[in-house]
């Protein structure tokens, strides 16, 4: 991690190659692209990109990865997410959150023993309509666009993991507030939906801040006001995650230096025994490996038939 970071005033300004990630507490009214460009600006950084998109009226967790970290960011997006979001009973909107234009009304307003009941049924493996104003594809085209430009949107239900729903608190006779973990796809905005139509009821989410992402909490967040305040390269180097945080999930394998410059040649090498997970059970072939080397990450590599070769390797010098 090289350089400094005193250029933000300046319109050519030398990239740095730094390489790791940066948790930023995205606001409200921002577009996860808009923070990534923002974070790129802030920090000279040569490459970045995030680990799981956050809808412009949300807050909360957006992991933003640096120079070879972007390399990760597939496995930080596979990791479970939770949330914290409220329901506004009695209208629903056509983007399913505050934003869209009310397309419905209603003047039931659920009971919180009503609510507990429907809850078992959004819980578990169960499948989601996405919103119509979402970035999944059609045609090659993204949802919203073709919402945005009032053409027809038919989306397929899709299988998603909602490991824990529930109710927090009955705010008033219009909004509940929930907490909610869930696995890679689900939509808070789509669940909000489904959940008040089984109530009988419309609904929309009205605010939704998340809270984790994988490894990432909001415990190690920074604002962007924050990062903008960092004056240099060491002050922002304490906030940097090393780039093996967004590999908490996938298994480590100790290696040796010869073996760590054979993999970065791009050669395959033989393991004299299976490696094993953290609590010492076997990793079973094939699968994913991350090779370390003095503690830090040479390559993501691929396991099987007692060899392993490398798929992406990490270029620190670059």
């Amino acid at each position: 991690m090289r350089g400094s970071v005193k250029h933000k005033h300046n319109r050519r300004r030398p990239k740095i190659h730094w390489h790791g990630w940066l948790v930023i507490d995205k606001p409200s009214g921002l577009t996860s692209t808009q923070v990534v460009g923002r974070v790129r600006f802030l920090t000279c950084a040569y490459k970045a990109g995030h680990g799981g998109t956050l809808d412009p009226l949300a807050t909360g967790i957006l992991p933003v990865a640096l120079g070879e970290a972007t390399k990760t960011v597939s496995f930080v997006m596979e990791g479970l997410k939770s949330y914290q979001f409220t329901i506004r009973w009695g209208e629903r909107r056509d983007t399913d959150d505050a934003d869209g234009k009310i397309i419905a009304r209603s003047d039931v307003r659920p009971t919180g023993a009503e609510i507990q009941a429907a809850l078992p049924l959004f819980t578990g493996d169960i499948m989601q309509k996405p919103p119509t104003y979402s970035a999944v594809k059609v045609g090659g085209r993204r949802a919203y666009d073709l919402a945005r430009a009032h053409e027809k949107v038919s989306l397929a239900p899709r299988p998603i993991l909602i490991k824990r729903l529930g109710l927090v608190d009955l705010v008033d006779e219009n909004h509940s507030l929930f907490e909610l973990e869930c696995g890679k796809g689900g939509y808070v905005r789509a669940l909000a939906r489904d959940l008040a139509m089984s109530l009988g009821t419309e609904g929309h989410v009205s605010s939704l801040r998340r809270t984790r992402v994988g490894p990432f909490t909001l415990e190690k967040a920074i604002s962007l006001a924050q990062l903008e305040g960092l004056d240099d390269s060491a002050a922002l180097s304490e906030r940097l995650l090393p780039l093996i945080e967004g590999l908490a999930g996938v298994p480590h394998l100790p290696i040796s230096a010869e073996q760590a410059a054979r993999l970065r040649n791009g050669q395959a090498i033989s393991l004299l025994r299976a490696p094993v997970h953290d609590d010492g059970v076997r990793v079973e072939a094939p699968a994913v490996l991350c090779a370390v080397f003095a503690a830090r990450p040479v390559a993501l590599v691929d396991f099987r038939a007692g060899q392993i070769r490398p798929t992406r390797v990490f270029n620190y010098a670059a």
